[in-house]
């Protein structure tokens, strides 16, 4: 990183403290919300799954797509997608212990109401009200690896603009999602989202760099020689780079 970057971390990171303090009001207005309609509490746990499991059995249905009907295209992006997804989860969890953030859902007869508190290393989670273990809440595991894996979708394919919309309106449903399931406090789905954007992006950039080193740098002439029809037809392609 350079001095540059360092400067605007320290800013969003400033920033994402002040959202802090909009933690609570969002979890109680979106649970008030949620516990008056039952077609938000239906859809809700509906897409909530896409930002785990599901979302690993869409890779994998988009991947073999790609590879059955030889779209290359689509074969490459899937397969960083999941480079991505992957590397954007190992780096969310690793921020989850080091930060130690309890849970909206954390429950424990100490408390009235859970509180969007930062324990630091070592802190398990707790326990929610049905006594299930939980863990850390900061960043959302489920919004960072839904925007890494949308990140790649909308760059690879952004002469289509359908593909950004439906990548990056699918990864912000399955974001808020985390917030009226009460699992994740808004600045865990902020970061979360701000995370998997730019681990897809710089999988993203990594791979056409490494594509254009791999690749010659000058003109090339090459030579064929092609038999069709009892006839010898010599050739020559000349590539312009």
């Amino acid at each position: 990183m350079t001095g540059k970057d360092w400067g605007r971390f320290g800013i969003f990171a400033g920033g994402t403290a002040l959202l802090t303090m909009a933690d609570e009001p969002i979890q109680k207005f979106a649970l008030r919300l949620r516990n008056k309609n039952a077609g938000l509490r239906h859809v809700s746990s509906y897409v909530t799954n896409f930002g785990g499991l599901y979302e690993a059995y869409v890779l994998v249905g988009l991947g073999t797509y790609g590879f059955v009907f030889k779209n290359e295209k689509m074969r490459t992006t899937t397969l960083l997608a999941t480079q991505s997804y992957i590397t954007s989860a190992a780096m969310a969890y690793l921020i989850k212990f080091i930060a130690g953030r309890q849970r909206p859902s954390f429950y424990s007869k100490d408390h009235v109401e859970a509180e969007p508190t930062f324990h630091g290393p070592f802190f398990s989670g707790g326990r929610n009200a049905n006594g299930n273990r939980i863990n850390q809440s900061f960043p959302s595991g489920h919004t960072t690896a839904a925007f890494a894996a949308a990140t790649v979708y909308a760059m690879e394919y952004k002469n289509r603009p359908w593909v950004p919309i439906l990548s990056y309106s699918a990864a912000t449903l399955i974001g808020l999602s985390r917030i009226t399931e009460n699992k994740h406090w808004f600045t865990d789905v902020f970061v979360g989202a701000t995370l998997g954007y730019l681990t897809g992006r710089q999988v993203v950039n990594n791979y056409h760099r490494y594509s254009k080193l791999r690749s010659p740098k000058k003109n090339t002439l090459t030579f064929s020689l092609d038999y069709y029809d009892r006839t010898v037809m010599p050739g020559l392609v000349y590539r312009f780079r």
